[in-house]
């Protein structure tokens, strides 16, 4: 795994130990990014299922000013640290070890917006559209806001969720990537 384009373009990243993880291939994140940007100006990500902060970081090498990014494993915090401090962007981003709801709730109270979620949960346990339908409640997403899932290509995610509605549906092997936008009226 490495860094695929921005400031950190080609920085090898490391891969959390153990099964308990999937990495998001270099060819699938570049084409993911590539949807969604590729690059950014500025704003926040949120990454609730981090691994080892791969995606995150691609998003602040191209642009993103801050990333809070939240795992529930020790494994996955403790890869997530080191791979940001290869990239040396440890003061670009908040690492939390919490399971993805209670992070939500902790993130509401905070206020924050996000210009871009991301949701790369484990294929098996799948709560993709319970948290989507949290952060239309809680207007976690701003209006130019992008949400960017990564899912088995067997899980249909449904068109509409609450305001948002999806963009983009595409398939990289036994990957699917789905975005969602706000829907303008």
């Amino acid at each position: 795994m490495r860094v695929v384009s921005g400031k950190n373009k080609g920085l090898s990243l490391k891969a959390v130990p153990g099964m308990s993880t999937r990495p998001t291939t270099d060819k699938v994140k570049e084409a993911m990014f590539n949807i969604i940007g590729p690059y950014f100006e500025g704003g926040i990500v949120l990454d609730l299922f981090g691994g080892s902060g791969g995606l995150s970081i691609e998003a602040l090498s191209r642009g993103i000013e801050k990333a809070i990014i939240v795992d529930r494993e020790m494994k996955a915090i403790k890869t997530i640290k080191e791979n940001l401090a290869t990239c040396n962007l440890t003061d670009c981003a908040e690492v939390y070890r919490n399971d993805a709801e209670r992070a939500v709730k902790a993130i509401i109270k905070r206020e924050i917006q996000f210009d871009l979620i991301i949701l790369d949960p484990p294929y098996k346990k799948q709560q993709i559209v319970s948290l989507i339908e949290t952060f239309d409640e809680k207007n976690l997403l701003a209006s130019e806001g992008t949400i960017l899932v990564e899912h088995a290509t067997d899980v249909e995610l449904p068109e509409k969720i609450g305001k948002f509605v999806r963009t983009k549906s595409e398939k990289y092997g036994i990957c699917g990537v789905s975005v969602y936008h706000i829907r303008m009226e």
